[in-house]
């Protein structure tokens, strides 16, 4: 499964770096519209376990960080949009409906394959610190908002691998 992950992230991250090669904040805009969608569908299929009375141990640790995750890639989605990331209809429309792709494929990844789904969720934010390092080296270093949108994707690696821990032992 993670080389089925692999080769799909690296097709799609070959469409978005061709449809966006000389539009950073659009690619951005569109990389923070897509990013929030495995957080929203892990909390999805939580709660649903939740409802089946089927809550592990990590259960409620688990639904915390996504919440902030998801809370954080919303602010993630925000500046970009001061930034005017969302300003033309053909990003808004393909962002929008990849986005809806996205979390149902994320749903049942999780609900069925949950070690999988954060492989590749972690790839994803793996992609998004390249992303923000290659702007940060050839266009602007100096910009304290990326930087910071950066080391936040960073952290997301960080705890997506743990939670990947949490729910393999």
């Amino acid at each position: 499964m993670n080389s089925i992950n692999e080769i799909i992230i690296n097709y799609s991250v070959g469409i978005i770096d061709f449809l966006y090669n000389d539009r950073p904040f659009q690619r951005f805009w569109v990389l923070e519209t897509i990013a929030r969608a495995p957080y929203f569908s892990f909390l999805s299929v939580l709660h649903f376990k939740e409802s089946l009375g089927l809550r592990g141990d990590s259960h409620l640790f688990l639904m915390e960080e996504h919440f902030k995750q998801s809370v954080n890639e919303t602010e993630h989605l925000e500046i970009m949009e001061s930034r005017n990331g969302n300003e033309h209809w053909v990003d808004r429309f393909f962002a929008y409906h990849l986005v809806l792709i996205y979390y149902w494929a994320m749903v049942f990844y999780y609900l069925f394959f949950p070690v999988y789904a954060y492989d590749f969720n972690v790839r994803i934010e793996e992609h998004a610190v390249h992303t923000y390092s290659e702007y940060l080296k050839l266009i602007d270093p100096s910009d304290a908002q990326i930087i910071q949108i950066m080391t936040d994707e960073q952290n997301h690696v960080k705890e997506l691998k743990n939670a990947q821990k949490l729910i393999i032992i």
